[in-house]
């Protein structure tokens, strides 16, 4: 295992740029363009909400004591699968309750297989209804392959552990926090940046723009975490406009120290907001009915 995330294979491997990645899911896409056109599915930023929601799902159902860890884990497993093979090849449900196993054993909180089968059966019965220890087996085997065996996922609690520490930040703000690093799982910025990228910026928007209660931010956030970052980026000692200096201020200014990629935080600032942003046009039946329609006919409600 590579305790260091600079030498690890998440970042030699599975570390892609925006324009990378698209072409990569572009490319995967134009092997089958017929039956890409015969089945189209929701935008990729609701499909994920979709599969986060049902991995969530099956995840209630289990004994994990590292709930929250194992779920992330299973969730960068489905979005790296998916940069390997098109999702219309295979059964997202299969693959889901795979991903969600073989994250347990990584973070060292396993179940059996035969429980998992089980208990997804019963989650998912119209589009899982033979799935059994060696479906899921086979399909642990496919994961791994695609995945090059590199399963190490590094994820930015520990180091929002660390910010909270440094930053001082209350209790609030650091679940609020965290439930922002939650929610990037939803996104393609685990693909996209290191942990720490997105721990920062989890913290800053929690500490200096806060959301409200139902993770909304104020309608001019984009532009305030450009403002409040500005000193850093550009020099400019503009005052951060989303709170009081004070307490914007002591962000910006350990920001400054310490040489973080500000670029990538923005960026991801940006992208964790039109997330929220898209949330509202979130339509669970949409997404599952268009799922069941290519699973149904390709006959894989029991394969991979």
């Amino acid at each position: 295992m590579a305790a260091n995330y600079w030498v690890s294979t998440q970042r030699l491997h599975w570390q892609f740029t925006r324009e990378k990645l698209a072409e990569i899911r572009q490319k995967l896409e134009d092997e089958d363009k017929q039956f890409i056109q015969q089945f189209p599915l929701p935008e990729r930023r609701l499909l994920s909400m979709y599969f986060n929601k049902e991995i969530i799902r099956l995840g209630k159902r289990l004994t994990i004591p590292t709930r929250q860890q194992a779920i992330a884990t299973a969730q960068v497993y489905v979005r790296r699968f998916y940069t390997k093979v098109e999702i219309r090849q295979t059964n997202p449900y299969l693959v889901m309750a795979t991903a969600l196993y073989l994250a347990c054993k990584m973070e060292e909180c396993p179940q059996h297989i035969r429980f998992i089968a089980s208990e997804a059966r019963q989650v998912w019965t119209d589009c899982l209804y033979a799935a059994d220890a060696a479906k899921l087996g086979e399909c642990e085997f496919s994961l791994i392959s695609e995945m090059n065996s590199q399963l190490i996922v590094h994820q930015p609690y520990r180091t929002l552990a660390e910010i909270k520490e440094i930053l001082s930040m209350t209790t609030e703000e650091a679940a609020t926090a965290s439930f922002i690093i939650n929610d990037h799982y939803l996104t393609d910025l685990p693909l996209l940046y290191p942990p720490h990228i997105i721990a920062v910026t989890a913290a800053f928007l929690a500490v200096v723009l806060k959301p409200n209660q139902q993770n909304h931010f104020p309608p001019t956030s984009a532009a305030a975490a450009s403002a409040a970052t500005a000193p850093v980026s550009h020099g400019s000692g503009a005052k951060p406009s989303a709170v009081p200096p004070t307490r914007a201020q002591q962000m910006v200014t350990w920001l400054a120290q310490t040489n973080i990629d500000m670029e990538a935080v923005i960026d991801s600032m940006q992208e964790i907001i039109s997330l929220y942003e898209a949330l509202e046009q979130y339509n669970d039946k949409v997404c599952k009915d268009q799922i069941s329609r290519y699973v149904k006919n390709r006959g894989i409600a029991q394969v991979i």
